[in-house]
């Protein structure tokens, strides 16, 4: 991965340990507030950046997640040893559905929120991680999430995105340098 893409990343960007075993990551989109929430509750337009999966809009309810990183991006960039290609799924439950300002579910044993909030003619996404196990699940997760969102921002943006998996390579060794032991 070339030093170009790393010198194009703000500090700002990378997730920051809010407690021991939670991150957050914030973006700056184009807006409208209801297009941004779209790409977080449509399969087929969080397909193209994170996971597909149909969403009921209500708390309470069980969807599954289905990840295709190897589609997120053409060309998908070299997967890092010990990912598997095809497709990964994972259970969830909605937690929280308040449109368009609020999506929080399940993820393992811990839990994911997106909170929008229009900032003029953009939106400032937050991604809230919590309960991640260790830290070398917190630099693959901090690492996958930063991916995931500038793929996200290159969508909204209507820009090509870079390789997903090169990316995430660079991104998980930047992060053993930014989380702390």
């Amino acid at each position: 991965m070339s030093t170009d893409i790393r010198r194009s990343r703000s500090e700002s960007d990378y997730a920051t340990v809010i407690a021991p075993r939670d991150v957050r990551l914030q973006r700056l989109l184009l807006g409208p507030i209801e297009r941004i929430w779209t790409y977080l509750t449509e399969s087929e337009l969080r397909r193209q950046w994170l996971a597909s999966g149909d969403m009921q809009a209500e708390a309470g309810t069980m969807f599954t997640l289905t990840w295709r990183n190897d589609e997120l991006t053409d060309p998908p960039g070299t997967r890092p040893d010990g990912f598997s290609g095809g497709a990964q799924s994972m259970d969830s439950t909605m937690v929280e559905y308040d449109p368009p300002h609020r999506l929080a579910f399940t993820w393992g044993d811990g839990g994911v929120a997106f909170d929008l909030e229009s900032k003029g003619d953009q939106v400032l996404l937050t991604v809230t991680h919590r309960g991640i196990s260790d830290r070398t699940n917190m630099l693959m997760i901090g690492a996958g999430w930063h991916q995931h969102l500038d793929t996200l921002v290159a969508h909204t943006n209507g820009t090509r995105p870079l390789p997903f998996w090169d990316g995430w390579t660079q991104l998980r060794a930047e992060y053993d340098e930014v989380i702390p032991a």
